[in-house]
């Protein structure tokens, strides 16, 4: 079962670019991020035409996220647990039949936290708190799990064109990494890391400055598996092509492998 996952910043902008990486790669799970659709403007029709089931966590303008299935899809949930006031649409979650068990998939779009020195950034520590205390809570339930989005984390130096460059940002403070390493700890394995000891791989090129051309990324964009997960697993890699298209969205989508 190939697992993907892409931040699309706006559907309404990217659904042919979409459209096509879906044809061409032919996934059977996709966790999206950044729809920028509520649920009644989700672009349904197109992505049922090509096969997929969905589950849809809109929001008007910002945030959104969808999870897109050639598998039915149950028992989902829609908010991180643990604040009941936080009305951002950043996380959902399914269970997928999956041969003799079943496929658990949350896609996660965690807080871009800048600037630091705003409540922004206190609000992403607090999310990743709030995402630490629920993936421990699905490890207890022991079966395969990929936690996969856009975790605005860039984990070390090996995963950002200039390290220099990015010091004060959000993406690498010391709390910021400390907060996704304490996840990993929990017993996760990062799919891509896994696959490929290669440094300077990247998921997402800003639209300014000519990152793009001049190759100058980093690697946000994550698929964390649990232990049931990781035993499956059977390659990861980034798709490249689409972030050099027409009209592209600033992230590429990345995808990770699992034999059921």
């Amino acid at each position: 079962m190939k697992i993907a996952t892409f931040n699309v910043n706006s559907l309404k902008v990217r659904m042919e670019n979409l459209k096509v990486w879906l044809k061409e790669a032919d996934p059977d799970v996709v966790c999206l991020q950044e729809t920028k659709s509520t649920d009644e403007t989700f672009p349904r029709a197109e992505l049922e035409d090509l096969g997929y089931n969905l589950a849809i966590h809109g929001q008007k303008t910002y945030n959104g996220v969808a999870l897109i299935s050639k598998h039915p899809m149950e028992d989902i949930r829609i908010g991180l647990p643990g604040d009941d006031s936080d009305e951002q649409a950043r996380y959902i979650e399914a269970v997928i039949p999956a041969g003799d068990t079943v496929l658990r998939v949350a896609s996660i779009y965690l807080p871009n936290g800048n600037p630091v020195d705003t409540e922004k950034f206190p609000y992403k520590l607090r999310w990743m708190e709030r995402l630490k205390a629920h993936a421990a809570e699905l490890l207890t339930y022991e079966e395969p799990l990929v936690l996969a989005g856009d975790y605005n984390v860039i984990p070390t130096a090996d995963d950002v064109y200039d390290e220099k460059a990015w010091e004060g940002d959000a993406l690498t403070q010391p709390q910021s990494r400390a907060a996704l390493r304490e996840i990993i700890n929990l017993g996760f394995t990062d799919a891509f890391r896994a696959c490929h000891n290669e440094p300077h791989r990247y998921t997402f090129w800003d639209y300014q400055a000519g990152r793009w051309q001049k190759g100058q990324g980093i690697r946000i964009d994550h698929l964390l598996l649990s232990p049931q997960a990781a035993d499956r697993l059977t390659g990861c890699d980034i798709d490249i092509d689409p972030r050099g298209r027409e009209k592209p969205s600033d992230h590429t989508p990345i995808w990770a492998k699992l034999a059921f």
